[in-house]
């Protein structure tokens, strides 16, 4: 069993949740982790209320895209949790890595905070990840380089914006699956992302599944029910199995002439 940090109570605000949360805090035996709390639109009561909830519960929380406000709130609710302000996300409670590793690629730095909610969202998942930082298709050396560690990973998640087009390669140079996460960085035409995510729909590189723009999260909560998959299958006992084994044939002898 992963290990995790004793949660300790601080800040005595979250002490009751609000009425219009309804937390489902019976997703981690349906789907394998505790509901995760999205902090946009949210008050900073209901993100702290539910996050200190799930994590009496479960013994971790996880929360993505929160305020500024809702951060420091959590970490004096939760003095034992993290943030991780780049992608505003805060997590507490964090298992060890045991599955994986997950490489996570960014085109370009300005994609850095949607690769950083992945990031988060693979660790709370108790999946190592390899970072390969800026390399995208203007300088494919960088990705060419680092080719052989990126095809040793389980499965890859590929963020780019702008044109969009680092997945395609990508898919097209590995064997394993290639989640691709659209970002809204880019100009004019780029359109919020736009441009980005229809590039990667459009792929012809066999096999590519893309997420929405921005969607970090989710881009890290499938590759981490990919890596977790595939750690189970090779955890499976195969003693007492019988697997069909094949023997050659033998070649047909010649007649004598």
């Amino acid at each position: 069993m992963a290990r995790r940090r004793t949660l300790r109570g601080g800040s005595s605000r979250a002490a009751a949740i609000p009425p219009t949360i309804d937390l489902d805090l019976q997703r981690a035996a349906r789907c394998g982790f505790p509901e995760v709390v999205f902090g946009s639109g949210k008050t900073v009561d209901e993100v702290v209320g539910a996050a200190v909830r799930i994590a009496s519960v479960h013994g971790q929380a996880l929360v993505t895209r929160a305020s500024d406000e809702a951060l420091a709130a959590l970490a004096a609710a939760l003095p034992a949790g993290s943030i991780h302000r780049r992608s505003r996300c805060f997590s507490v409670g964090d298992p060890v890595a045991r599955f994986g590793p997950v490489g996570l690629l960014s085109a370009g730095t300005s994609d850095e905070p949607v690769a950083e909610e992945a990031h988060v969202t693979l660790t709370a998942r108790a999946v190592r990840v390899e970072r390969f930082r800026d390399c995208g298709v203007a300088g494919i050396h960088r990705l060419l380089g680092r080719l052989a560690e990126i095809r040793a990973c389980r499965c890859l998640i590929v963020v780019a914006g702008m044109d969009g087009a680092l997945p395609s390669v990508v898919g097209g140079l590995v064997d394993i699956p290639v989640i691709a996460c659209p970002t809204s960085v880019g100009y004019g035409v780029a359109a919020g992302g736009h441009a980005a995510l229809n590039t990667m729909l459009a792929s012809c590189s066999a096999g590519l599944t893309v997420v929405n723009i921005d969607n970090g999260f989710g881009a890290g909560f499938a590759a981490a029910s990919i890596s977790r998959a595939i750690g189970r299958d090779m955890d499976r006992p195969t003693s007492g199995v019988r697997r069909p084994t094949s023997k050659p044939k033998p070649k047909p002898k010649r007649k004598k002439a």
